[in-house]
C-alpha cells in the first residue's frame, strides 16, 4: 500500500473521504477473507467487513466510544476541510499531520484496520507536504514506540480539564503531547535513515563508481551526468537526455539504454520518466552503511 502511495497511484486527495476510503479498500483487498471477519467480543456475533465501507454500527475501543455511524461522514468532511485550510502555514500543516493522525483514529471510521489506514494516511499526507519520502516511514517510528503511541492516543481521548485546557470537548494537552510524540518519531526516522545513507557523500561515491565503470568500458562516456541528475532531481524526462549528456540524439539514447540495461536507472515504461535504480550488486559501493557488517 505504501508503494502505491509512493508511486502516485492514489486516485483521490489524501484529505478527502474518498481518499481515506480508498486506502482502507485497497488495504483490505490484500487481506485473506478470514481477516475481514470482525467478532463482537460481547455477543460473539460475526460481521463481514466490506473493504472501503464506512462503519455502520457503534463500536467501543478500550475506553473510547467512537462517534455514532451517522456522524462519521460529516466528521470526515469537516476533518478534511480543517486540515487543508489554505490559510495554514507550511509549519502549521506539518504539525497538523500529527494532530490529524490522532483525530482520524478518534473518528474510527471503519470496523477494523483504522490504525493501519491512519498510518498510511499520515505517510501520504507527509508526502503531499513535500517532506515525506519512500526512504523513511513514520509507521516504523511509531512501531518502535508502540507503548507510548497507544498510551498517548488513549490519553488524548480524555475530556477537557477546565477552561484553560483548549476550546474543544477533548483534552488539549493530550493532543499536544501525542502530536509531539508523532513529530519526534518522524524526526527520529529521518535522522536514522540519513545516518545509514549519508546523502552528502552519495554523489561522490556514485561518481567514483561510474568513472571506474567507464574506464573498464562497462559503461559509455556521458553516463555520469544522467546519474547525477537522478540523484539531485529525483527523476528526469527522456527529452532531457541530449541536453544532459551534450551528445546527439542517437548517442544520447545509447548512453541511456546502457544505464537502463544494467539497472542503475529505471523507468516504468519505454517513454516514462527515468529514476535511479539500485541493483543489488552495487548497493555496497553506493550505500556502504545500509547493511551491518557481517562478522
Amino acid at each position: 500500500m505504501q508503494q502505491l502511495i509512493d508511486s502516485g497511484e492514489m486516485p483521490f486527495p489524501v484529505l478527502s473521504i474518498d481518499g481515506i476510503c480508498w486506502m482502507h479498500g485497497e488495504f483490505c483487498r490484500r487481506l485473506p477473507d478470514e481477516l475481514l471477519i470482525i467478532r463482537n467480543p460481547d455477543t460473539g456475533e460475526e460481521i463481514k467487513m466490506i473493504p472501503g465501507q464506512l462503519r455502520t454500527r457503534h463500536v467501543k475501543v478500550g475506553d473510547h466510544i467512537a462517534p455514532e455511524p451517522k456522524m462519521i461522514e460529516p466528521l470526515i468532511v469537516r476533518f478534511a476541510e480543517g486540515y487543508s485550510f489554505k490559510m495554514l502555514s507550511k509549519l502549521q500543516k506539518i504539525i497538523g499531520v500529527g494532530a490529524s493522525h490522532y483525530r482520524l483514529t478518534w473518528i474510527h471510521p471503519f470496523f477494523d484496520g483504522n490504525g493501519r489506514v491512519t498510518r498510511l494516511f499520515s505517510h501520504a499526507l507527509l508526502r503531499d507536504l513535500g517532506i515525506g519520502s519512500e526512504l523513511w516511514s513514520v509507521s516504523r517510528g511509531l512501531a518502535r514506540n508502540v507503548s507510548d503511541y497507544k498510551r498517548l492516543l488513549a490519553q488524548a481521548d480524555q475530556p477537557r480539564r477546565g477552561d484553560l485546557d483548549g476550546r474543544g470537548n477533548l483534552i488539549q494537552a493530550g493532543l499536544t503531547e501525542f502530536t509531539t510524540l508523532f513529530l519526534t518519531c518522524c524526526l527520529d526516522q529521518v535522522t536514522f535513515m540519513e545516518g545509514l545513507l549519508k546523502p552528502e557523500e552519495l554523489l561522490n561515491r556514485v561518481e567514483v563508481w561510474c568513472n571506474e565503470e567507464v574506464q573498464m568500458q562497462r559503461l559509455p562516456k556521458g553516463s555520469w551526468p544522467l546519474l547525477r541528475e537522478t540523484i539531485l532531481a529525483g527523476e528526469f524526462a527522456r527529452s532531457q537526455v541530449q541536453a544532459l549528456t551534450g551528445y546527439q540524439e542517437r548517442q544520447a539514447r545509447t548512453v541511456l539504454s546502457s544505464l537502463l540495461d544494467c539497472g542503475v536507472l529505471t523507468s516504468p515504461s519505454p517513454k516514462g520518466k527515468v529514476r535511479l535504480g539500485l541493483p543489488i550488486e552495487i548497493v555496497e559501493r553506493w550505500l556502504p552503511r545500509l547493511y551491518p557488517a557481517v562478522r
